[in-house]
């Protein structure tokens, strides 16, 4: 549970209950969750966080539906106190923030740096693409490649999933763009780009 409770949270800022409370739709969301953990199956080919997610947004739906047809039931909106940070907000960024890292570690070496130098993602500033080619030992043309071949893999369904479905740009309209856009770069350099 504690391994995914991020999903529950990101589900709720993102999606929302409805007009349930904030506490109401987490803990909906939370017997999502225990509910994908007892059922997932990985034979079936998807990945635990899409499963999850839709057992997550069943269960906070379905306790909506139920107080929304329950007149004794007040709903309300939960206050939000100015000035303090919201923890599932704050989760929800830690998450995303986790994840991304975790893409750009798995891109080859050269890949790698050239997204970590350019996007400033290290703990030093970021890098012009001249700034890159000196450090490589390469022509800025090519750390321009480079760069391009990096974020067409990043992008690419198979490796973005996660965090797209972490910012809501997980739709088969999104995918499509993704894929276009890396059949475009495909076009311009080519070079076959997974």
């Amino acid at each position: 549970m504690e391994q995914h409770a991020g999903l529950v949270y990101a589900f709720v800022r993102r999606q929302g209950g409805g007009d349930i409370p904030y506490e109401e739709a987490l803990q909906a969301g939370r017997i999502g969750l225990w509910r994908a953990i007892q059922g997932y199956d990985p034979a079936q080919g998807t990945t635990f966080s899409t499963y999850a997610w839709v057992a997550i947004c069943r269960h906070v739906h379905r306790r909506a539906k139920e107080l929304s047809r329950d007149t004794r039931a007040e709903v309300q909106d939960m206050p939000v106190a100015q000035g303090v940070p919201d923890p599932a907000e704050e989760l929800e960024r830690k998450l995303t923030i986790s994840t991304l890292h975790d893409m750009i570690n798995q891109l080859p070496h050269p890949l790698r740096r050239v997204i970590v130098g350019r996007y400033g993602l290290g703990e030093q500033s970021r890098l012009t693409l001249k700034e890159l080619g000196t450090e490589l030992n390469l022509s800025y043309e090519r750390v321009r490649q480079l760069e391009q071949e990096a974020l067409a893999w990043l992008r690419h369904p198979v490796h973005s999933g996660r965090l797209r479905q972490l910012l809501g740009k997980n739709t088969p309209a999104d995918y499509r763009r993704a894929l276009a856009q890396n059949a475009a770069v495909r076009r311009r350099s080519g070079r076959k780009v997974r």
